[in-house]
């Protein structure tokens, strides 16, 4: 099988591809968009995409994708992430006066950053890809923020480790494929996004149709919809399987209303608060 991930070998998708399909072949792509075209052309099984860490937030374009795509998430996983300050052999701090990374690893380390003074950052497509750009250029005076594996993988030193603002820096990556989950399967958590009509009072009316049954929802994300300005997309994370006849009911009764409504995915995940181990029960009077 193979499986699709964004960035160079030693990015932490590779990490996070790997934790979920130890067995795989993995497939490395420039952009998140070839992932999709990967995955839809049957170039891969899979894919693996971040979609959120702990520190940076939202990987908004991810969203985005999922939108444009008619594929279906199947699973998450997540991956503890710890940043490391990489450059060329022999190289000392006081001689760094640029640093490459991804965006959301620079957002990760944010207060180290700023402990730099006179260091230059510069956003970069990947966290590996920064280092393979320090040794290809042999750019004296750089440092890329990558994992170890990555310093290991193109032959670079390691300056510092750990460099990220907070310990429990954690990115949660969603599992793509043409073919959603077999309906036997037993599923944990879906994905939905919908559209709402403006008018007071739609938000409240979308989100008591989950309330109303006991569905606890673990992510709440809004997008600008393109072409038309001051309007949004909703994408919702539910604490609740395709199986349970709640969800069914609840979506139903959101399509009632929601001039739009896709469900992304129901899948198994194993990321769930401990919170919504047991539904919360009905409200008094209310119906499933």
């Amino acid at each position: 099988m193979v499986v699709a991930y964004q960035g160079e070998p030693g990015a932490y998708s590779e990490a996070a591809a790997q934790k979920h399909a130890p067995d795989a072949t993995l497939l490395p792509c420039p952009s998140f968009e070839d992932v999709f075209r990967a995955v839809q052309g049957g170039t891969a099984a899979l894919g693996v995409l971040p979609i959120e860490n702990s520190i940076g937030g939202t990987i908004h374009r991810n969203y985005d994708l999922l939108l444009e795509h008619p594929l279906h998430i199947v699973g998450d996983v997540d991956l503890r992430v710890v940043h490391s300050l990489i450059a060329l052999p022999g190289t000392t701090m006081d001689q760094i006066r640029q640093i490459y990374s991804h965006p959301q690893a620079l957002a990760q380390c944010d207060r180290y950053l700023r402990q730099l003074p006179g260091v230059e950052v510069v956003a970069s497509y990947d966290t590996a890809g920064s280092v393979k750009l320090i040794k290809d250029r042999q750019l004296a005076g750089a440092a890329a923020i990558a994992s170890e594996r990555a310093a290991a993988v193109f032959g670079l030193q390691v300056l510092q480790s750990g460099i990220q603002d907070f310990a429990d820096n954690i990115t949660r990556f969603l599992v793509v494929s043409p073919a959603p989950v077999p309906a036997e399967a037993t599923t944990t958590k879906t994905t939905i996004v919908f559209t709402l009509s403006n008018e007071a009072g739609a938000l409240f009316k979308a989100l008591s149709v989950f309330a109303l049954r006991g569905i606890d929802l673990t992510k709440m994300e809004s997008r600008p919809l393109q072409g038309r300005p001051w309007e949004y997309l909703f994408y919702v994370d539910l604490a609740v399987g395709a199986q349970d006849a709640r969800c069914a009911r609840a979506l139903a009764h959101l399509g009632e209303f929601a001039p739009m409504l896709r469900n992304l995915g129901s899948y198994p995940s194993t990321l769930l608060p401990r919170s919504t181990a047991a539904p919360a029960p009905l409200p008094a009077g209310a119906q499933a």
